[in-house]
């Protein structure tokens, strides 16, 4: 993201790739947050519908400093969507489902951009079209490709941080003692500011780009295998 943008120089590519990323960021993190309000209301919880968070209006869920975040590092957060556990017949299990719901609604989102961003590469002939038609294809093919690269980021940022608001540590709460896991929580300050000190020096975000990395690498094999 911006980060790259600055250390290797201007780079038109690098500009348009971080243009490009500004409506991706509004879309992953609206639909992110709209997944987790969904998921949560057909469980029982009117609290996200209440407070009119069940919707796609990003001005709803964007978290100014999140979405910074993101364009900066490539890791970022949206408004976390309140959850009232007492409404679920399980609350352990309705909160770690509700959490889940949305790094996976992100990960279907990569998914479905970056076999759209596979065809359009490889299977259409550049050659074969106008030089204006060559030019809104290959942006397309390129606003996927971001599109699936920071859905993924978001969702694996948000799986991989096992501390509130992130949705690790929601599912973490379902597998660990309760006495355990508030245990843990009551280092929640510390550990945030390890990880963001980690984000900024580069050494979890190395993590997290190894692990986008991977997901990004199973998708080409699965659409090299289909296509």
């Amino acid at each position: 993201m911006l980060v790259n943008f600055f250390r290797g120089g201007f780079d038109i590519s690098a500009v348009i790739s971080f243009l490009l990323s500004i409506p991706v960021i509004i879309v992953a993190f609206s639909i992110h947050e709209f997944a987790h309000g969904f998921v949560a209301y057909k469980l029982g919880d009117p609290t996200a519908r209440n407070l009119g968070r069940l919707t796609m209006n990003p001005l709803k869920h964007i978290d100014p400093i999140g979405a910074v975040l993101m364009l900066v590092c490539g890791i970022g957060y949206a408004k976390p969507v309140p959850i009232n556990t007492r409404y679920f017949k399980n609350p352990k299990w309705g909160m770690a489902i509700t959490a889940l719901a949305g790094p996976l609604s992100n990960f279907l989102l990569g998914f479905i951009a970056y076999m759209a961003s596979f065809l359009i590469s490889t299977k259409i002939n550049y050659m074969l079209l106008s030089p204006a038609m060559a030019n809104f294809v290959a942006i397309l093919s390129a606003l996927l490709f971001v599109m699936a690269y920071m859905n993924v980021s978001l969702a694996v940022f948000n799986l991989i941080i096992p501390i509130p608001p992130f949705d690790g540590s929601r599912i973490l709460f379902t597998f660990l003692p309760t006495r355990i896991y508030f245990a843990v929580m009551k280092y929640e300050r510390i550990i945030m500011y390890v990880i963001m000190f980690l984000i900024f020096f580069g050494s979890f975000g190395n993590i997290i780009t190894y692990v986008v990395g991977a997901v990004l690498r199973l998708f080409d094999a699965i659409a090299f295998t289909v296509f």
